[in-house]
């Protein structure tokens, strides 16, 4: 998929939801687990980037589906390129309080 599909004016609506939604909730990075996602500033290692956990490379079909947005860094998001997720990356369903 072209990068233009990415900047449409709805995706641009609908990252700036799901950023609201998680600055809100203080999300943690999916990829590195630290909660130190800088919500108020853009282009920097540590501001928030949307992931999409299957890359919209593979699977243009998600580029909207709020049930494939992550949170994280923009650092973490760009090491990370359009690869399949590391095993044990993630978030857990609940916080058990380990």
């Amino acid at each position: 998929m072209s990068q233009h599909h990415i900047s449409t004016r709805h995706m641009k609506t609908v990252r700036r939801r799901f950023r609201e939604e998680c600055k809100e909730k203080d999300e943690p990075c999916w990829l590195c687990g630290q909660r130190t996602i800088d919500y108020e500033t853009q282009g920097e290692p540590d501001s928030f980037s949307l992931d999409h956990f299957y890359p919209v490379s593979t699977h243009p079909e998600f580029i909207t589906d709020p049930a494939n947005f992550r949170a994280s860094h923009s650092l973490c998001n760009t090491k990370r390129g359009n690869a399949a997720p590391t095993a044990g990356l993630g978030t857990t369903s609940e916080d058990w309080g380990i």
